[in-house]
C-alpha cells in the first residue's frame, strides 16, 4: 500500500491521528488519567460453575447442570477481556447529503477510520461491514496498524453497488456474522422503517452504540419555489413548491419524526447513542460517550 507523505490515504491518516490524540487527551483529563479503553466491555461472559452457596442469587443456578443430581450448581461469570469490535455503517444514497467534503457518509467514514485507529492502540480486534440494502463491504475483525490502514482504505474507496436503505437488512447480517459477544457501533441516518425487532436483538445479544448523523439542511428546506426534487433511493423525481408552509411544515415533522424515533427505541432499550451533525465538531460528543462507558464499568 502505498503510505508515502503527501499521497490522499497518508493524509487522511494523519488527520485521523490527530483527532484521536486529542480524544484520548481530553479523556485523560477529565478522568484524571484513568482513561482506559475506548473499547472496555461492559458485560460478562460465562466462565463456569460451582456449588450452591448460602446467599447464591435463585436466578445464578444452572438448572441443566443440577438437574444431573450431583448437587445444586451456580454459574460464575468473568469480565470480557478479549475485546472483538464490529463497525456497522450505513452507505445508502440518503447518507450522501451534506456539504462538500462534509456528508454524512463522510463524517461516518471518518469515524469509523479513527476508531479503527484507537483500535489498534487499545489492541482490540475490529472489523466493519458497510451496508445499503445490501451487503456492500465486509472486513472480519482484526488487530494493527496494517489492518487498520486496510480498512480506512477500503472504505473509502467504497462505490456501494445499490443506492436504497435497508437498516433491517443490515442488523440481520449482522446478527449472522456476529458469534460471540460483541461491541457494535451501528452507524446511520436511521431514514427507514421497520427494524425496531433487529436493532433490539442486536441491543440484547451485544454490547450496542448507536450513532445517528444528522445534516442541518434536512432540517431547514430552502424557500426555492416550484422545484423538481430527485429521490436520491427511488430515483423518481417529483416537482413541489419548497416556499409552501404545508410543505415546509409537513417537511420539519418528518425530520423531527426520524429524529426522535431512534432515540426513543435506544431509550427504551437502555442503548447507548449519540446523534451527530455534520456541521459541528463530533469529538466532544465522542469524548462524552467514552467517558460515560468507563463511569458505567466503574473506571471512573
Amino acid at each position: 500500500m502505498n503510505t508515502q507523505p503527501g499521497t490522499p490515504l497518508q493524509q487522511l491518516v494523519r488527520k485521523l491521528r490527530q483527532m484521536e490524540i486529542r480524544i484520548i487527551k481530553t479523556v485523560d483529563a477529565q478522568l484524571q488519567g484513568d482513561f482506559h479503553s475506548v473499547f472496555k466491555g461492559t458485560g460478562l461472559e460465562f466462565d463456569d460453575v460451582r456449588l450452591y452457596q448460602y446467599g447464591d442469587e435463585v436466578r445464578a443456578i444452572d438448572w441443566a447442570v443440577s438437574s444431573k443430581g450431583h448437587g445444586t450448581f451456580v454459574k460464575t461469570y468473568k469480565e470480557e477481556r478479549e475485546q472483538s469490535v464490529m463497525l456497522l455503517l450505513d452507505v445508502s444514497a440518503s447518507q450522501k447529503i451534506g456539504a462538500e467534503g462534509r456528508q454524512k457518509l463522510d463524517v461516518g467514514r471518518e469515524i469509523c477510520g479513527l476508531l479503527a485507529l484507537t483500535a489498534t492502540r487499545q489492541d482490540a480486534s475490529l472489523g466493519i461491514m458497510a451496508f445499503s440494502d445490501q451487503k456492500e463491504l465486509y472486513l472480519a475483525p482484526g488487530k494493527g496498524i496494517r489492518h487498520a490502514y486496510a480498512l480506512i482504505k477500503r472504505l473509502f474507496e467504497l462505490q456501494p453497488r445499490s443506492p436504497r436503505t435497508a437498516v433491517r437488512a443490515g442488523i440481520k447480517q449482522a446478527l449472522g456474522l456476529l458469534k460471540r459477544r460483541t461491541i457494535v457501533l451501528l452507524i446511520s441516518d436511521f431514514i427507514d422503517v421497520n427494524y425496531e425487532r433487529e436493532l433490539t436483538m442486536l441491543a440484547r445479544k451485544h454490547d450496542l452504540i448507536v450513532v445517528q448523523l444528522l445534516d442541518q439542511r434536512e432540517r431547514e428546506f430552502p424557500p426555492l419555489g416550484i422545484i423538481p426534487l430527485l429521490d436520491q433511493e427511488s430515483g423518481r423525481t417529483v416537482w413541489v413548491n419548497t416556499s409552501s408552509e404545508a410543505f415546509r411544515t409537513r417537511y420539519r415533522a418528518t425530520y423531527e419524526q426520524n429524529r426522535e424515533q431512534i432515540g426513543q427505541i435506544c431509550r427504551r432499550h437502555r442503548t447507548e447513542f449519540v446523534s451527530i451533525t455534520t456541521n459541528t465538531d463530533y469529538v466532544p460528543q465522542l469524548v462524552s460517550l467514552f467517558r460515560r462507558r468507563n463511569q458505567r464499568s466503574g473506571r471512573s
